[in-house]
């Protein structure tokens, strides 16, 4: 694993080196609520530029928060998915879209959704968890690199 370089040892300075810049959230978030788990389909999201979306990739795979492997469906394929240590980052991702639907004005967040999160935040974080560990993790979809 790449070692980046420290400005500190604070476990939030640390914790942001590896996911705290826009892109890698943003891609965080397109493998949690979209499950765009291909490179193409996630350099169409934001329109993120292909070596910026390589580059946030990478470093995602170099601390083992997705793992890339084949996709069964297309060889010439590859499918990110989260690993725990990725699926970790979940309840802050959401609570990242709790904190902006209710305190950014203009944003487009779902009504519904927004309401669910806001009154049943455990819950609704256990089922998507649930779902990325069957969907990223079950086997049908990727052969290992």
């Amino acid at each position: 694993m790449k070692q980046i370089e420290r400005r500190s040892d604070c476990p939030i300075s640390l914790s942001l080196d590896i996911f705290g810049d826009k892109w890698t959230l943003l891609i965080l978030r397109d493998f949690i609520f979209f499950n765009n788990r291909h490179f193409n389909e996630l350099v169409t999201v934001e329109k993120i530029s292909t070596n910026i979306l390589a580059d946030r990739l990478n470093r995602l795979l170099e601390n083992d928060i997705v793992k890339k492997e084949v996709d069964r469906n297309n060889k010439s394929s590859y499918l990110y998915s989260l690993t725990e240590k990725g699926i970790d980052l979940i309840p802050i991702v959401i609570e990242i879209y709790k904190w902006g639907a209710n305190n950014i004005d203009g944003n487009n967040a779902n009504s519904e959704f927004k309401n669910e999160v806001n009154s049943n935040f455990n819950k609704v974080t256990s089922e998507i968890v649930d779902r990325i560990k069957t969907t990223h993790n079950n086997g049908n979809r990727c052969t290992s690199l």
